[in-house]
């Protein structure tokens, strides 16, 4: 076929050797026109790349872009014309076993404990999607007994056409308002992961969200709530899963009610596969979280600094601050993704901030949030990161947490989320 390889980042490339490897016509189209591309490939980069796609026999759509861009530039081309990678996977992978997580945030966290525990009671596993692994790439590794967990985004899922045979929805709050339509959209692009499942496969839900609960029963899968029977649930200061203590949460090194929610979601999706109560403890207690999420770079003149680069919407910056006691200095700012800041305004009042240093375009938009609520103790942060750092220093006192967890995005001031957090870790580190 003559295929269209739309958009070359990470899931472009491995689209792009897949699709090869099999012997397809391919050209790469990409609107940035200094792209590296394969030697001897054909491509059309700049900004009418998306001009003309009724030529192709298949467009493979890079998870980051919009599909309603493609039909916009092409108002007659097919929907049938348009796949994805994990599109793609679903139709070559020869597992069945395919544990798909969505939600606003943890699914990083979720799927790599769906992951972990899955592979401590000895099954062959193997760990992709939005978490950094292009899906394809795992086809050669896979047999019919392989156990896949994909963590998926609504980028993602905004056409998929299947869904695995289990799927757990996490946490939902409005997020990527600047990519989706509305916050319509964005739940409707979580819910088709559970639009194709049937009577025989597992649709699990955060029991007290009701939007996760709602986009669960859009298919015909079998519906469970964690963080309530008869999915896992916290009793006594204990994660509890069908009458079986998992573990206690003095033994947990995450930190946060959130990941406490998360580590419930991980449990009632492993219970499905194996009730093997000491691997699940093992993965739980031997788990201190992701890079970028609430991760402790440094403790110094003693005051901890953490980076919570990941957290890029008030919600996430909110369960930020609600998990540590200790007076806090924050760094809220940065690009903006459609959100409001009201509810995070009342919980930087009320969680114990000694200083908010406000950065980025959105800065005075916290602000008037902050002084809408009488809450005063603010500064400007910075344009640099030594420069921010350097006044969040300053800022506390011993005893305190430095806290990077910015509610909004990081593009204008850095590349994306991981080049916040490690310029923040960076410079951390180098603090004398």
């Amino acid at each position: 076929m003559n295929i269209a390889i739309l958009g070359f980042d990470t899931e472009g490339r491995s689209s792009y050797a897949y699709f090869l490897a099999h012997g397809h016509q391919l050209t790469i189209l990409d609107t940035k026109t200094e792209l590296a591309v394969p030697e001897g490939a054909q491509a059309v980069l700049g900004d009418t790349y998306l001009n003309g796609l009724d030529r192709f026999d298949l467009i493979v759509r890079t998870a980051g872009l919009p599909p309603g861009k493609i039909f916009d530039a092409n108002p007659t081309l097919s929907p049938d014309k348009v796949t994805t990678q994990i599109n793609e996977f679903f139709k070559a992978s020869p597992t069945r076993n395919i544990i798909g997580v969505t939600g606003t945030k943890g699914k990083g966290t979720t799927s790599t404990l769906v992951a972990r525990m899955l592979e401590a009671a000895g099954k062959d596993v193997h760990l992709a999607g939005n978490i950094g692994l292009p899906a394809l790439d795992l086809l050669p590794k896979l047999t019919p007994d392989s156990w896949v967990v994909l963590e998926l985004s609504s980028f993602q899922l905004s056409d998929a056409k299947y869904s695995p045979h289990t799927g757990v929805c996490l946490m939902v709050v409005p997020e990527h308002l600047n990519w989706h339509a509305d916050f319509a959209d964005y739940t409707h692009a979580k819910s088709n992961m559970f639009a194709q499942q049937t009577a025989d496969d597992i649709a699990i839900y955060f029991s007290e969200n009701p939007d996760s609960k709602d986009i669960a029963a859009r298919g015909a899968g079998r519906k469970i709530p964690f963080y309530s029977a008869p999915g896992a649930y916290m009793s006594d200061d204990k994660v509890v899963i069908d009458g079986q203590t998992i573990c206690n949460t003095s033994d947990v090194r995450l930190l946060g009610v959130h990941n406490l929610q998360n580590i419930c979601a991980a449990v009632t999706a492993a219970w499905q596969v194996t009730q093997d109560t000491a691997a699940m403890q093992s993965a739980i207690t031997g788990f201190s979280g992701l890079e970028h999420r609430l991760e402790l770079v440094r403790e110094l003149d003693g005051i901890r600094y953490y980076d919570d680069s990941f957290g890029t919407t008030p919600e996430t910056a909110i369960v930020a601050l609600q998990a540590f006691e200790a007076p806090k200095v924050i760094i809220l700012g940065g690009a903006d993704k459609g959100a409001s800041y009201a509810d995070l305004a009342l919980a930087v009042k009320d969680s114990n901030v000694r200083k908010a240093l406000l950065i980025g375009n959105q800065a005075d938009v916290i602000q008037a949030a902050l002084e809408a609520v009488g809450f005063t103790d603010f500064m400007p942060g910075g344009t640099t990161m030594p420069e921010i750092v350097h006044n969040a220093k300053a800022a506390a006192q011993p005893g305190d947490v430095v806290l990077l967890s910015t509610a909004c995005a990081s593009f204008g001031m850095f590349k994306d989320y991981k080049d916040r957090g490690n310029q923040f870790k960076d410079t951390i580190r180098n603090l004398a």
